[in-house]
Formats: structure tokens, C-alpha cells, sequence
């Protein structure tokens, strides 16, 4: 598995060893400097699955007690499926935001561009700045 960081605090991990790149499966998230910096989630909006979505395009919002936020596509790519438990729970994104408060599941489009994505230690870097 390999996990990729965007400079808007989002994180999108491969399930395959393969490089990441058109046809790739990805699970989709917030970050852990997003849910420190909104707080505690109350409400989550989530894409429809089937819908196509350029890369940064709004796929979503994040709703806590202090403020909303917009959850950007980090890709170009179709949405396969959503996490109904995070839908139904929302503090699944406070207490395990890069794992069972994922957002979406996504197959990255043909020509996605990717320079964009972060490592691990260039998002720290970055997310330290931020």
C-alpha cells in the first residue's frame, strides 16, 4: 500500500504495489492536520457513487463544531464507492482519519495528473508550514 498527501490535507492510498496511475483503485480521506485543524466532525457529505470528478474538484464537505470544509478530488476519476459508516458515524473521521474514516473509494481516470501528490515526508514538511 502506498499513501499519497495533496496540499489541500488529502490522502489517497493504493491498495496495489503497481505505481499509481490510470485504472488504479484508491481509498480517499482527510488528513490528520485536517481533523486537528477542523476539530470534532458532526456531519459528512459524500459524492455520489458513479460521479466523475476532475482532479480538485469539490467531491464532498466535512462539517465539525468550529467550521466546514470543502474535500477536493484529489485525482481525476469515477467514485466506486462511499464509506456508509462514515456517513452514519462521523467521528470515525476524528478518532481514524487515514483509516476507517476514509471518505471514498475512486478509479483514477486516463492522463490523471499526479505531480501534485506528496509523499509522506514532503506532506509533513509541508503540513508543518501549513
Amino acid at each position: 500500500m502506498t499513501t499519497y498527501y495533496t496540499p489541500e490535507h488529502v490522502w489517497l492510498s493504493t491498495e496495489s504495489s503497481a505505481p499509481l496511475g490510470a485504472g488504479s483503485l484508491v481509498t480517499v480521506g482527510i488528513t490528520q492536520h485536517a481533523q486537528d485543524t477542523l476539530g470534532d466532525i458532526v456531519f459528512v457529505d459524500l459524492p455520489e457513487i458513479g460521479k466523475t470528478f476532475a482532479a480538485k474538484d469539490v467531491a464532498g464537505v466535512v462539517e465539525s463544531v468550529k467550521a466546514a470544509a470543502d474535500v477536493y478530488m484529489p485525482v481525476a476519476g469515477d467514485i466506486l464507492e462511499v464509506n456508509e459508516a462514515l456517513r452514519a458515524d462521523p467521528a470515525l473521521a476524528n478518532s481514524d482519519p487515514l483509516g476507517a474514516g476514509w471518505f471514498f473509494r475512486a478509479k483514477v481516470a486516463e492522463g490523471a495528473a499526479l505531480a501534485h501528490l506528496m509523499d509522506e515526508a514532503a506532506y509533513a514538511s509541508f503540513s508543518a508550514n501549513a
